[in-house]
């Protein structure tokens, strides 16, 4: 199987098990809150979204990763379309990051 869908059915997992949200200001409350462990932006998020995510995750130490474009990202956690979803799950959070590192290189 492909990297790209073990994330993409990792993420699913992850949503059915409830520790994923999803949505801008859902998920920059989740980074402030220092709940998110890992946050996924899609990679045809709008210029002020990305730019409003990554200060976030930088000011906060979360790790961030571009993945996808917001219908893969959705479609894998049922939902519409998500442009940004964090993962609240420290080893739901280190697989994927793993995983995510594995595809950036590749």
């Amino acid at each position: 199987m492909k990297i790209e869908q073990q994330i993409l059915n990792l993420l699913g997992l992850a949503t059915r098990a409830r520790k994923t949200t999803s949505g801008e200001e859902l998920v920059v409350k989740e980074i402030r809150s220092q709940k998110a462990k890992l946050v996924i932006l899609s990679g045809d998020a709008s210029k002020n979204t990305a730019k409003k995510i990554n200060d976030k995750c930088a000011s906060f130490n979360v790790e961030l990763h571009v993945f996808g474009d917001r219908h893969d990202l959705g479609h894998a956690t049922g939902k519409e379309a998500r442009v940004t979803i964090a993962i609240m799950d420290d080893g739901f959070a280190k697989k994927l990051s793993g995983l995510l590192n594995e595809f950036n290189r590749g």
